[in-house]
């Protein structure tokens, strides 16, 4: 196996940004909004920080925050803005050493990244979960109608496919809600809620210039788009799954 390049990992290329103002400014705060009737008290784990917004976000809900990010230069500036209100720990999910249990561990938009992502899943279950702690694991949602379209378009050839830009991003699958659910079962996890998060027809880069126009799309299209996103939880830009350890299994 080559081996990955985390840095670069998180850098715009020709084809594709790392992360756009919709991630930020609206997938961030309707993410917390769909975690904050699931969270424990006391402690926070976020595996994937990249520079630090989602972080900022649940420094409004925990004062102890503890960050693991692969990547050294996301991780620096995560430590510019946050400082020392988070411990940040620079290293790999596979092989980090973390010296204790959490309440809550939040994985956004990072296990589609991972090239064994059930290996981590078995980790968070068996070492890292507190009694009664509780995972919150976001991914892309392959099935979104964004996708959808740019199937029926010919920009990529099926819902799940992976495209050259997503993969200099160190995308290695995208999930929908079967594949996610398929990997927290066997990584020993029980699933105590499913959902998706905000009903999605455009392309990331179309809703940022939506929203720079500023008189297109309203606050209340914005309610409108997360509240039918829990209607029709296959048709969301992520999916959600709140997490309770469970047996740990048995490896081959």
């Amino acid at each position: 196996m080559n081996a990955r390049d985390y840095d670069a990992e998180t850098r715009d290329n020709d084809g594709r940004q790392y992360a756009y103002g919709f991630d930020f400014d609206v997938m961030h705060p309707f993410m917390l909004r769909s975690f904050e009737p699931f969270l424990r008290a006391g402690s926070v784990l976020e595996l994937g920080s990249f520079r630090g917004d989602f972080t900022r976000r649940l420094l409004a809900h925990f004062d102890d925050v503890t960050c693991v990010e692969a990547s050294a230069e996301a991780l620096e500036a995560a430590r510019a803005r946050l400082g020392a209100r988070v411990q940040l720990v620079h290293g790999r999910f596979e092989t980090v050493a973390l010296p204790r249990r959490y309440d809550n561990i939040v994985l956004t938009h990072v296990l589609e990244h991972l090239d064994d992502p059930v290996q981590l899943l078995r980790r968070v279950n068996s070492e890292w979960l507190a009694p009664g702690g509780r995972l919150f694991l976001v991914c892309p949602n392959a099935n979104a109608p964004s996708r959808q379209i740019a199937v029926k378009m010919g920009l990529i050839t099926h819902n799940a496919a992976v495209t050259p830009a997503e993969a200099a991003h160190g995308h290695c699958r995208t999930y929908a809600l079967d594949t996610l659910e398929r990997d927290a079962v066997a990584g020993g996890l029980r699933v105590v809620h499913r959902s998706g998060i905000f009903f999605k027809a455009l392309a990331n880069f179309q809703w940022d210039r939506l929203l720079a126009q500023g008189d297109i799309v309203s606050p209340q299209y914005l309610e409108g788009c997360y509240l039918l996103g829990q209607q029709y939880p296959d048709l969301c830009a992520s999916v959600l799954l709140v997490c309770e350890a469970g047996a740990i299994p048995k490896t081959k």
